[in-house]
């Protein structure tokens, strides 16, 4: 007979996509996700399967936590420069009130695991699309009612805000210093004049 699991599944997620984010994928052992998540090694087995399964549903959390609510954020109907631009910002403001300097687990996957891992290259893939989808469609709209300039094709503008968001976070991992990256949003911003 099978035994019933004895832990949060959530919980444990939630405590290995933090351990990821500090130390990455290739930095956090097995060790550090059982004294993370206060889970027997052999109960993540049991859970997960492997580290590598684990770290998949870290990613699976991380984007349900970020990245889909900035996508059903993007679908409010607030108009396109100033919901972009509270994006932003709010971007901003929580890489500089990160006390801990956690990295962002997109851009630590895309670092470490895409190049040789296809199914996290998918997941980051899919994410990033979502995002980037979900902007098209802001711009796009905002340009047919002339809320933006048309000048420059929406997918392009899209695609911008994404990489620049994501330069954004490894920036300020780097130096969370609000002035530089609030300047950095606000030269952004201008790419819709």
């Amino acid at each position: 007979m099978a035994r019933t699991r004895e832990f949060d599944t959530e919980a444990a997620i939630e405590a290995a996509m933090s351990a990821f984010r500090r130390k990455g994928y290739e930095g956090t052992s097995i060790q550090d996700l059982v004294d993370a998540t206060g889970v027997g090694r052999g109960s993540l087995y049991a859970a997960f399967g492997s580290k590598d399964n684990l770290y998949l549903a870290a990613i699976d959390l991380y984007r349900e936590r970020y990245a889909l609510p900035l996508v059903e954020m993007l679908r409010g109907g607030t108009p396109a420069r100033e919901l972009i631009r509270e994006i932003m910002v709010g971007l901003v403001d929580e890489i500089v009130q990160d006390g801990n300097r956690q990295a962002c687990l997109i851009i630590g996957a895309a670092m470490e695991r895409v190049h040789h891992d296809p199914t996290v290259a998918d997941r980051l893939r899919s994410t990033t699309r979502s995002i980037e989808g979900a902007l098209f469609d802001v711009i796009v709209q905002a340009q047919a009612s002339g809320q933006l300039s048309d000048r420059r094709e929406a997918a392009d503008l899209a695609r911008f805000l994404v990489t620049n968001m994501q330069g954004l976070r490894v920036m300020g991992a780097i130096d969370p210093d609000r002035k530089a990256l609030m300047a950095s949003v606000e030269v952004a911003l201008t790419c819709f004049d």
